[in-house]
């Protein structure tokens, strides 16, 4: 199943909105990883926080799945794989890696995923990449391993990399299903349909998976720390429902929908970024000098990736990058 970039114009009357939703939603999902750590750390369990999150914003966009009722009907394995990796296999394992490793970490390490699909494309659709796309692989990887600091045998929780390297495969899934719909035209299905199915289709397999019968509610009473200051647990996890997921995710679709897929990858990158410095600020996570370099390597190379034009020979873009919102839009309304 080839994987392709959806066509937006780029020169569309509201491009300067589009960059300022693209910019808010970079914010909103940005913020996720610092207001959830608390959380953890106040003693509930990572899946206990995705159920948490999942199962809120699918109440929130319950009257979206409503008014688009017929599309599991038409659209199924679409939906289903979309809740299950983009929604349930990329929160699942991101939340599970930063009860072990610093948010900055795993999200840089989530952001391989552009390169991964470069793998995909060449090594199982057995298609050629361009020397562009092969570099931004070579320089997500070298900057991978400044990140995690391979000279010093790992400092990081290896079962945590491994988590957040469960997260970028997620994503990888995801981007194949970017392909589903692409030729429909008019008759692509609706993506804050597909948002709002995905959703309630993650959230059916997370509680299964996450047991939410079991949740310490009490945690929920009481406050978390951020950085050594007393917040209400509640109101965090009512900006990692209401912001870090609903908005979100919608803001990334309007924002794709007015925007290249190429313009939009590039306000994505900055997701990273705005996390790392968060978990600075909030959270007193620190990274290296290393470390950040090797931080902005991964996000150069994933660009290089994900914006890399066809190798001669393919007929068909190489692959469509970019952070898991830019996926929700573009894998659905290609």
């Amino acid at each position: 199943m080839p994987v392709r970039t959806s066509v937006s114009s780029q020169d569309s009357p509201g491009k300067g909105a589009g960059l300022g939703l693209a910019l808010g939603s970079a914010l909103a999902f940005g913020g996720s990883g610092v207001a959830a750590k608390p959380l953890i750390e106040a003693g509930l369990d990572p899946l206990h926080v995705v159920w948490l999150r999942v199962a809120g914003a699918a109440l929130v966009m319950l009257p979206v799945a409503i008014r688009h009722r017929a599309l599991p009907r038409r659209r199924p394995a679409l939906l289903a794989g979309f809740g299950l990796l983009a929604v349930a296999g990329v929160q699942a394992c991101y939340f599970a890696a930063l009860s072990r490793i610093p948010v900055g970490v795993a999200l840089l390490v989530e952001y391989l995923a552009p390169a991964l699909v470069l793998g995909w494309v060449r090594f199982v659709q057995r298609r050629p990449v361009s020397r562009a796309a092969a570099l931004g692989v070579v320089l997500a990887a070298g900057g991978l391993a400044c990140v995690v600091e391979v000279w010093s045998g790992l400092s990081f929780d290896a079962l945590g990399l491994v988590l957040a390297l469960g997260a970028a495969c997620c994503q990888v899934g995801y981007f194949v299903l970017s392909d589903q719909g692409s030729d429909a035209g008019e008759a692509a299905p609706d993506p804050l349909g597909v948002i709002a199915y995905g959703l309630l289709v993650g959230a059916a397999v997370l509680t299964a998976v996450a047991r939410p019968w079991s949740i310490d509610w009490p945690v929920l009473a009481g406050s978390a720390r951020l950085n050594g200051t007393a917040v209400p647990a509640v109101a965090l996890l009512a900006w990692i429902v209401l912001v870090a997921t609903v908005i979100a995710y919608v803001t990334g679709v309007l924002s794709v929908r007015r925007l290249s897929p190429q313009v939009a990858g590039v306000v994505a990158c900055l997701e990273a970024v705005i996390a790392t410095v968060l978990a600075w600020v909030l959270l007193g996570e620190h990274l290296s000098a290393p470390q950040v370099a090797g931080g902005a390597v991964v996000l150069v190379g994933a660009f290089i990736a994900q914006s890399a034009t066809p190798a001669e020979g393919s007929s068909t873009p190489v692959a469509s990058g970019g952070a898991e919102r830019e996926l929700s839009a573009r894998g659905t309304a290609a």
